[in-house]
């Protein structure tokens, strides 16, 4: 990257632009091209504050859990199969205070279920503290896992995240077939439970590719201006790939259109339940029409 800015430099052309949104759209369209990094943005906001991470709200636990159920869209499907749709993954923080009445009002519901259908096509948002929480349910308390290490430069520092021996409720375990919907627009914290129950072997991934973002982003401003760059400053970095879903995304297992994602894996589902019927079948065929005594 400074070596692209030294090369720039030079180039004085753009900024006899006049509108300064539209000098932010090349600049970030500029740095795009250059350094092969989507995530890296120039924007101009006069009235840009930065945002200070909120106190944990102090209202009524059912009040705080039913603003928590509005991002959270629980059902159970034909066939039992439980379909969670979640826009955000809440932290350690929140899940320890609402977590007994979200286990009533929605775990509890899909707990019993044959399957699961995970829709994180339009998660966007998210706690990395969130992720161990997640990933923890859908494994087994023993061994412990190590799901994923991040990497954040301001600090220099490498956070591992390991699953959980104990939780609220109990687990869906590991046998239970497992469904995570992706789209285009899933992102962050979202990707990274995706790309984690893949490399677990533990969820089937199926819809888009997912957009590449990151665990986390700073925006730094430029001088004495009104112009800021967005920039990734942590890593994520799977234990088991040794690679990041950053960037390139999350690629799924089976690719179709995001619209089409829930059929499609409600029929996958399906198929899985009839397969034990069809081996036997087929292995009754085999004994009857070709099998010898010798």
């Amino acid at each position: 990257m400074e070596e692209t800015i030294d090369a720039a430099s030079t180039n004085t052309e753009i900024l006899s632009i006049p509108d300064p949104d539209t000098l932010a759209s090349v600049l970030t369209e500029g740095v795009k091209n250059t350094i092969g990094d989507s995530r890296v943005k120039v924007t101009y906001e006069p009235e840009y504050v930065p945002a200070v991470p909120p106190a944990m709200p102090d209202i009524p636990l059912e009040q705080l859990a039913g603003m928590i159920k509005a991002t959270v869209k629980v059902e159970v499907l034909d066939g039992n199969i439980a379909y969670l749709k979640i826009q955000h993954i809440i932290g350690e923080e929140m899940a320890q205070k609402v977590g007994p009445l979200l286990l009533e009002y929605i775990w509890d519901k899909v707990l019993p279920t044959s399957a699961m259908i995970l829709d994180f096509r339009s998660a966007v948002s998210g706690e990395l503290s969130g992720i161990p929480y997640i990933v923890s349910y859908y494994t087994d308390s023993d061994p412990l896992i190590h799901i994923d290490s991040v990497y954040d430069r301001p600090s220099d520092i490498t956070t591992e995240l390991w699953s959980m021996p104990t939780l609220l409720g109990k687990r869906y375990g590991t046998s239970k077939p497992l469904i995570i919907l992706t789209s285009k627009n899933t992102l962050g914290v979202a990707e990274d439970v995706a790309y984690c129950l893949k490399n677990l072997k533990r969820a089937t991934i199926v819809g888009e590719n997912t957009a590449g973002g990151t665990v986390k982003i700073d925006k730094i401003k430029v001088g004495d201006t009104d112009f800021y760059v967005s920039v990734p400053v942590a890593k994520s970095i799977n234990p088991i790939t040794g690679k990041s879903w950053e960037i390139d995304g999350v690629a799924p297992d089976v690719e179709v259109p995001a619209d089409d994602a829930l059929e499609t894996a409600i029929a996958i589902i399906e198929l899985r339940a009839e397969l034990p019927e069809l081996v036997q079948a087929a292995a009754a065929l085999v004994a009857d029409n070709y099998a010898f005594p010798s």
